[in-house]
């Protein structure tokens, strides 16, 4: 029989190259494997059912349900692999149930007039840059953060989309998401579309060297910490005092949508949800909003009728 770190070592082959998950995930599935396998070092039987079910318990102890849940999907995946390689007889997945209520956590949104402020602060650190070199990093800043309020893509997609990816003239963007399905969101506010323009226009020269669509001062691809770290400088500079993501535009994104009347399926379709049950978190979000609007806003709360 293979050792345990054998048999991971070709799962995680088989996820990479057969399977074709990206990094991220196959560094996830690695980290909660060998959890696993320390875990079992001591055990003579890492793959019996006792050993599972103790493993389970720990996991439920120590995590949050989220994380609990990702662990035990990893763990499920590599046992179903052994399975079918003929190299796990009894698979003890098979005979436990595995059901937990996770709690609903909703999205954080950033309000209407704090996405405007943040906006206008960043166009004025642009109108009044000192030097050619720092309005050209703004105006990059600029296109950033309008492209991701604008199209409500992860910030994982905006930072791997590449230059032939964005069609100007057509106002169109090719996004590559999870699991490498693709989709066409359109960009319908022609400042976006001047944002964009002038972003590729001042990096003409980095991008058709790099490929990339977003690039930093050496020319290299954008990462995501930079863009994390863009979002918390223009934040503090307008006073903003919530703490804001990237991923919170999407948020606000599908919300603020949803709340104009959009249909959730169309919501749904330019988040690259495959599931419509993932988009209806933010139908909570709206029911959120809908409770304050009315119980703040509700003319009834000016009426006085107690008829003295």
């Amino acid at each position: 029989m293979y050792s345990l770190e054998t048999l991971k070592e070709n799962y995680l082959s088989h996820c990479k190259i057969q399977k074709e998950l990206d990094s991220k995930t196959v560094k996830a599935y690695r980290i909660d494997l060998t959890q696993f396998i320390a875990f079992s070092s001591g055990f003579d039987e890492p793959f019996s059912r006792e050993n599972l079910n103790r493993y389970l318990t720990m996991l439920h102890k120590t995590y949050q349900p989220k994380t609990t849940k990702r662990k035990i999907a990893s763990l499920k995946a590599f046992f179903h692999f052994l399975e079918y390689e003929d190299l796990l007889v009894n698979n003890p997945f098979n005979k436990i149930q595995l059901s937990f209520r996770e709690p609903k956590r909703l999205p954080k949104t950033i309000p209407a007039n704090i996405i405007q402020l943040f906006l206008n602060t960043i166009y004025r650190q642009a109108q009044q840059a000192p030097t050619h070199g720092k309005k050209k990093s703004i105006l990059r800043d600029i296109a950033v953060t309008e492209l991701l309020f604008a199209t409500g893509v992860r910030i994982s997609e905006l930072c791997n989309l590449k230059y032939k990816n964005i069609d100007i003239e057509n106002r169109s963007l090719l996004i590559w998401g999870k699991g490498s399905k693709e989709r066409i969101i359109q960009i319908g506010n022609p400042d976006v579309i001047s944002a964009l323009s002038a972003y590729i226009t001042a990096f003409e020269h980095e991008i058709s060297q790099s490929g990339w669509l977003f690039v930093n001062r050496l020319g290299n691809r954008l990462s995501e910490q930079s863009v994390r770290l863009m979002i918390n400088k223009y934040a503090e500079l307008a006073g903003i005092a919530m703490h804001i993501t990237p991923h919170m535009f999407r948020h606000s994104f599908a919300t603020l949508l949803l709340e104009a009347d959009v249909d959730i399926r169309y919501i749904q379709k330019m988040l690259g949800h495959s599931s419509i049950t993932t988009t209806e978190i933010y139908t909570s979000v709206s029911m959120h909003k809908q409770k304050a609007i009315l119980t703040e806003k509700h003319p009834r709360n000016n009426m006085d009728v107690s008829g003295g």
